[in-house]
C-alpha cells in the first residue's frame, strides 16, 4: 500500500470505531420500540383489595416468556403464578396467589417488541398500606452492558458485510470491463461476504442473552439459542445463513468464469447472474425487512417490500463506492473512463430509489413535523439526510473528476487502457532503466556505496542508455555465451565460471528484487501520473468517509424507537396521567359466570363501566349463552357496593335494549375506590341467582 494512503485508511479506521462506539453509548431504554402505557393496579397506586392479577399494557404486541412478567412481594418473594396471557389487544396479564398480604409489591417486566427489541422495566404498588420492601424497583435497561455492545457492533458488520458484497458484485458485475484483472475487487466481495456470514452467527449466538439475563456467560446456552431459534429474529437469522450459502456460490460463478466470457455466452451468463444476484440480494434484504421496522405498524404489507428495495439501493450505491475506491487505489489495471461514468448512472438510480423509499419510511416511522426535532429518531434521520446531502454533493464533484477523465492535459481524448500512462511513458522508462542501472552498480560494487560503486553506476547508465537505443543488441549474458560457445574457450575460464556461478546466482536474484520495486515504483507512477484521475481518488476517499459515518447512523436508526410510537407512547402515558389526576382509571369490563340452577339457566353476564370514575358512568349489560350467543331473559338487576367505606348496596335497574343486552345511562359513583359489582340474574319466575366481582372504580 503506498506510504501516502496508509494515514487515510487509518483515519477511517478510528472514525468507523469513534462514531460506532458513540452510537452503541448513546442507545440505551430509548432502543425499545415498544413502551408501557398501562397497568391494573396502576403505578403507585394503594388498592383496598388484593388483586386477583397483574395486567400490562403495551403501545403495540410483544412477545412474552415464561420470567417476562415477575410480581415480588416486600420480601423479594415470587407471587405470580403461570406464564403471562394476551387478555386482548396488547394486554397481558399474570395471575397472582390468592389472599396476599398487605404490603408493597414490586412488578418487573422484560419483553420483546415486534420488532425483535428489547423492552424492560419495574413498578411499584400497594395493598392496603405502603410498606417497606427490599426489592428495587429499578432494572437494568433492555439491551444495555457489555452483551449489548456486541450486539450492536454485530449489527453494524452485519449491514457492513451485505453493502460490501452486493455492491462489489453489482459494480463487476454492471461496471467494470471483461477481460481486465479483478482480483483485488474478488478480495473485496469475498471480504464482504465473509464479515456477514460471521456477524449472522454472532448475533445468533448473542440474541439469546441480548433480550434476557444480558450475561455473556448465557451466549453459548444451547437451550437458549433453541429458544431464539423458534423466535422471528431466530428464523430471520437462519434464513440469511442460508442466503449466503446462495451468495457463495453466486460469487464463485462471477470471479471464477468472469475471464472467460465472450460473445453470446457472456451475454447469457452477465443476464443470469444477474437475475439470480438480485434475487439473493433481495433475499438477504428481506431478513431483515421481515424481523424490524418495516413487519410491524404502519402498512407492513407496503413498508416490508419498500425497506428491501432500500436495502438493496443503499448497498449498490455505497458498495459500489467502495468497489471504485479499492480499483482506483488497488487495482490491477488502471480505471477506465467507461467503468467510472457507468458506476455514476448506476450510483444516480440507487440514490433516486433511496429518495423515493426513504421519503416514504420517513412518514411512516415519524407520522409528522414535530416528531422530527422531538424525538430520538427524527434527529437521528436529520443527521442521516444531512450525511447523504453531503455524499450527494461529493459525488457531484466526483462527477466532474469523471468528465475529466476523457481529456490529457492538452485536451486531446485520451484512451481507457492508456489513460495518464502516455503522458509520463518516456519518464517511467527512464526512471526504470536507471533504477535498474543504480541497482546493477550497487551490486556490482557489493552492496556498498563507494567512488567505485559511483564509477560502476556511471558506467552502468551509460550501458543502459546503449541498450536502450539498440533493441536487438545482446544482453551480456547472450554475449558471453556467444563467446564460450565457439569452443575456443580455455579450461580455466570454464573452472573461473563453475567458481562464479554462485555469485552470479545471488546477484541476479539481488537484481530481481530491485527491478520488482522498480516495476512497482512503475506502476505507482502510471496510476498517480493523471492529475485527474488523483483528483477522482481523493473526491471518492472523502465518500468513503462519508460512506462509514453514515452507514454507523442507518445502523443507530434501526434499533431507535420510531417517532410516531414514541410520541403515541407519551400521549398514552399522558392520558393516563391525566385520567389518574381527575379520579379516571378508563372503562372497566367485568366478565361472571352463572347458573340459575334450571334446565336453561347457565351463561355469562358482562358488565361495561364507562368511564370507571367519581360521577356519572355509562353501564352496558351483555347476557349470553355458554356458547356466545345472546340469551334472552326476563330480568337483570345491579348493585354496587363500597364496603371499605360501607356504602351500599347503590341498586341500579338497567333498561332492555334488545336481546341479551341492558343499559343505563348517569349511573353515580359517590366516591373512589374497589367497589363490587353485584349482578342478579333472572332466567325464569322462579330461577335467579346473584354474582359479584370487585373494580377499581375511580
Amino acid at each position: 500500500m503506498p506510504t501516502t494512503i496508509a494515514p487515510r485508511i487509518r483515519t477511517l479506521v478510528l472514525l468507523f470505531l469513534a462514531v460506532t462506539g458513540a452510537l452503541i453509548a448513546g442507545t440505551g431504554q430509548a432502543s425499545a420500540h415498544a413502551a408501557l402505557t398501562g397497568s391494573d393496579p396502576a403505578q403507585g397506586t394503594v388498592v383496598d383489595k388484593a388483586p386477583t392479577q397483574v395486567s400490562l399494557t403495551f403501545s403495540e404486541q410483544v412477545s412474552t416468556g415464561a420470567d417476562a412478567v415477575r410480581v415480588l412481594d416486600p420480601k423479594g418473594k415470587r407471587v405470580d403464578t403461570g406464564e403471562p396471557s394476551a387478555v386482548g389487544g396488547t394486554t397481558y396479564s399474570v395471575p397472582l396467589h390468592s389472599g396476599l398480604p398487605d404490603g408493597t409489591y414490586t412488578v418487573t417486566y422484560q419483553v420483546v417488541s415486534a420488532d425483535s427489541h428489547p423492552v424492560a422495566g419495574a413498578y411499584t404498588f400497594s395493598i392496603g398500606a405502603p410498606s417497606a420492601t427490599s426489592v428495587s424497583a429499578s432494572t437494568r435497561e433492555a439491551g444495555d452492558g457489555a452483551v449489548g455492545g456486541l450486539y450492536g457492533f454485530g449489527r453494524y458488520m452485519s449491514y457492513a458485510g451485505f453493502i460490501v458484497m452486493v455492491g462489489g458484485a453489482a459494480f463487476v458485475l454492471a461496471c467494470w470491463p471483461a477481460g481486465t484483472g479483478v482480483r483485488a475487487l474478488q478480495r473485496l466481495v469475498i471480504s464482504g461476504w465473509l464479515a456477514l456470514t460471521s456477524a449472522t452467527l454472532f448475533l445468533l449466538l448473542l440474541r439469546g442473552s441480548y433480550t434476557g439475563s444480558g450475561e455473556l456467560g448465557d451466549v453459548f446456552d444451547l437451550e437458549l439459542l433453541g429458544q431464539v431459534l423458534q423466535t422471528k429474529t431466530g428464523a430471520a437469522l437462519v434464513s440469511r445463513l442460508l442466503l449466503l450459502a446462495a451468495a457463495a456460490l453466486f460469487i464463485a460463478v462471477l470471479f471464477g468464469a468472469y475471464d472467460k466470457r465472450e460473445g453470446e455466452e457472456k451475454r447469457d451468463l452477465t443476464f443470469g447472474l444477474a437475475v439470480g444476484g438480485t434475487v439473493v440480494a433481495a433475499g438477504l434484504a428481506a431478513s431483515w425487512a421481515m424481523a424490524e421496522h418495516a413487519s410491524t405498524g404502519l402498512q407492513p404489507g407496503i413498508a416490508m417490500p419498500v425497506d428491501i428495495v432500500h436495502l438493496v439501493a443503499v448497498a449498490t450505491w455505497l458498495g459500489g463506492l467502495c468497489a471504485l475506491l479499492v480499483a482506483l487505489y488497488r487495482g490491477d489495471t488502471p480505471v477506465g473512463l467507461p467503468a467510472v461514468r457507468r458506476f455514476s448512472q448506476v450510483a444516480f438510480g440507487s440514490v433516486v430509489a433511496l429518495v423515493v423509499t426513504g421519503v416514504y419510511q420517513s412518514w411512516r416511522q415519524l407520522g409528522s413535523w414535530s416528531a422530527f426535532t422531538e424525538t430520538r429518531y427524527g434527529q437521528l434521520l436529520l443527521i442521516k439526510i444531512g450525511l447523504v446531502a453531503l455524499l450527494v454533493g461529493i459525488a457531484w464533484i466526483s462527477r466532474r473528476w469523471t468528465n475529466r477523465l476523457g481529456e490529457t492535459a492538452g485536451g486531446k481524448p485520451a484512451g481507457t487502457e492508456t489513460t495518464g500512462a502516455e503522458a509520463t511513458g518516456a519518464e517511467t522508462a527512464g526512471a526504470e532503466t536507471t533504477g535498474a542501472a543504480e541497482a546493477e552498480a550497487v551490486v556490482a560494487a557489493g552492496g556498498r556505496k563507494s567512488p567505485t560503486a559511483g564509477k560502476a553506476s556511471a558506467a552502468a547508465k551509460t550501458r543502459a542508455a546503449q541498450a536502450s537505443a539498440t533493441a536487438t543488441e545482446p544482453e551480456p549474458e547472450e554475449q558471453g555465451t556467444r563467446e564460450t560457445g565457439d569452443g575456443s574457450g580455455s579450461g580455466s575460464g570454464s573452472k573461473a565460471g563453475s567458481i562464479s556461478g554462485s555469485g552470479d546466482a545471488k546477484r541476479d536474484a539481488q537484481l530481481a528484487r530491485q527491478r520488482a520495486a522498480v516495476d512497482a515504483t512503475r506502476q505507482k507512477r502510471v496510476r498517480d501520473a493523471d492529475p485527474q484521475r488523483l483528483g477522482l481518488r481523493r473526491s471518492v476517499l472523502a465518500e468513503a468517509g462519508v460512506a462509514v459515518v453514515l452507514l454507523a447512523v442507518t445502523t443507530a436508526l434501526t434499533s431507535t424507537e420510531p417517532g410516531r410510537t414514541e410520541q403515541d407512547a407519551k400521549a398514552a402515558t399522558a392520558a393516563s396521567s391525566a385520567s389518574a389526576s381527575e379520579g379516571t382509571s378508563g372503562a372497566v369490563t367485568l366478565d361472571m359466570s352463572f347458573d340459575t340452577g334450571g334446565t336453561d339457566g347457565k351463561g355469562v353476564v358482562s358488565v361495561d363501566i364507562d368511564p370507571a370514575r367519581t360521577g356519572a358512568n355509562e353501564m352496558h349489560v351483555y347476557v349470553t349463552r355458554p356458547n356466545g350467543r345472546a340469551f334472552d331473559i326476563p330480568e337483570v338487576k345491579v348493585a354496587f357496593t363500597l364496603e371499605a367505606q360501607k356504602i351500599g348496596p347503590l341498586p341500579v335497574t338497567p333498561d332492555h335494549i334488545t336481546t341479551g343486552h341492558w343499559s343505563a345511562n348517569g349511573v353515580q359513583i359517590p366516591m373512589a375506590g374497589e367497589w363490587q359489582i353485584a349482578v342478579t340474574v333472572r332466567t325464569s319466575d322462579i330461577d335467579q341467582v346473584t354474582v359479584s366481582k370487585n373494580a377499581q372504580i375511580g
